[in-house]
């Protein structure tokens, strides 16, 4: 395998580059609390691929940040991730 997934935070902003995907997730899930302190939007537009545990970890980073009391939106959502979350019924704020 040669992808990976990096991230990178900019003042509001959470910018993923990569593959969401279960094979490159951990450190992201490991770092989940630091990355998203202060997060008010995850940019998904330099994402290549995602698959339901990416998927899964979106819903988790976005229930963290409106723990942390923010609100969140997420830009650059792919037809494959809309795809995925019509076919997993998600709620549709689920990854607003």
């Amino acid at each position: 395998m040669t992808g990976s997934l990096n991230w990178i935070r900019d003042g509001k902003r959470l910018s993923l580059n990569g593959e969401l995907d279960q094979d490159f997730l951990v450190p992201l899930w490991d770092a989940r609390e630091e990355a998203t302190r202060g997060i008010e939007t995850i940019d998904l537009s330099a994402i290549t691929r995602v698959d339901t545990a990416g998927v899964a970890l979106l819903v988790h980073l976005v229930a963290l940040i409106r723990a942390q009391g923010g609100p969140v939106s997420i830009e650059g959502k792919s037809e494959k991730m809309k795809t995925l979350v019509q076919l997993y019924n998600l709620p549709e704020n689920a990854i607003p």
